[in-house]
């Protein structure tokens, strides 16, 4: 038995990386897997090229989204999430806010990246509907990664890191820029995986230096918090939790009940009402979904 580090992730695929640096091209037994890049994990060589992944060794976080459908696991083991949003084209403020309470879920530190700041015509506006979320002391960069991404560094410095963003922001510029190594790396590990032009839909770990990772995943256009309740998403609205249990009644919803906190701090203006309409917006979703679910359920039955 080996331990290795999972580098990169394809479906069912993997690559470790063992401790002399040998990459080493893995499976999952069974037809389910639950391996995420970053994972830490138990192997054995199955022959002199491939091995099989055993166990996965205990986690310290795992980022991942869900929907009513499936899980989709994005990286693990890592201590700080970068979101990347740009000045154009225009981004989304619910992936940002969902991205954010999966981060606060896990306790990883977040980050946010205004990216493609050399646009000076397009950054007031993405400043201003980036406050929100500066009010609430998350940190924000801004930079240009064609010209700028050492500026990201130093926040790099020490963690492991994973990059997330939807595509066109120039996430995969940053990359580039702060791995010069990355398109060579890439291919190394599509002739691993013998992936080819799959490469780029997968998730994969680069070393900065000695102490730093970053890990690169792919674009996204929705981030489903499925797996987390409704007490796990008030908890992660961070703002939310100085009120949470002041409520008249213990089972609040925040919604019309009498003596709420939480309403009670809007209307006071220590909660902003964007952020409280998007709570109610994805408790709307899990609650819709939860639905869809249970009546598919009773029509298999009759």
């Amino acid at each position: 038995m080996m331990e290795g580090r999972v580098v990169a992730a394809h479906g069912r695929q993997y690559l470790v990386e063992l401790a002399d640096g040998t990459l080493l091209p893995c499976f999952t037994r069974g037809k389910r897997s639950d391996v995420a890049c970053g994972d830490r994990v138990d192997i054995m060589r199955s022959s002199d090229d491939q091995g099989v992944i055993e166990a996965i060794q205990p986690r310290t976080s795992l980022l991942y989204r869900s929907n009513e459908a499936k899980q989709k696991l994005i990286a693990a083991n890592v201590d700080q999430l970068v979101i990347v949003v740009a000045t154009e084209p225009a981004f989304s403020d619910d992936l940002i806010t969902r991205a954010l309470l999966a981060a606060e879920s896990e306790e990883i530190e977040p980050l946010i990246v205004l990216n493609k700041c050399d646009l000076i015509d397009k950054l007031p506006a993405a400043r201003a509907r980036l406050q929100m979320f500066a009010k609430l002391g998350y940190r924000i960069v801004e930079l240009s990664a064609l010209e700028h991404a050492e500026d990201l560094r130093p926040e790099l410095y020490g963690v492991t890191s994973v990059l997330v963003g939807q595509s066109g922001m120039g996430k995969s510029t940053l990359v580039n820029a702060l791995v010069p190594e990355a398109n060579a790396a890439t291919r190394e590990i599509s002739q691993a995986l013998d992936s080819g032009k799959h490469t780029t839909t997968h998730a994969t770990l680069y070393h900065l230096d000695a102490d730093s990772e970053l890990i690169d995943s792919p674009g996204l256009q929705e981030f489903g918090l499925g797996h987390l309740d409704r007490q796990e998403i008030e908890h992660a609205f961070r703002e939310f939790r100085a009120y949470l249990g002041q409520c008249r009644f213990r089972d609040c919803r925040h919604n019309q009940e009498p003596d709420c906190a939480l309403i009670a701090a809007v209307n006071a203006g220590d909660i902003d009402e964007k952020r409280f309409n998007a709570y109610h917006r994805i408790i709307g979703t899990q609650r819709d979904r939860k639905s869809t679910r249970l009546n598919s359920s009773h029509d298999q039955i009759s």
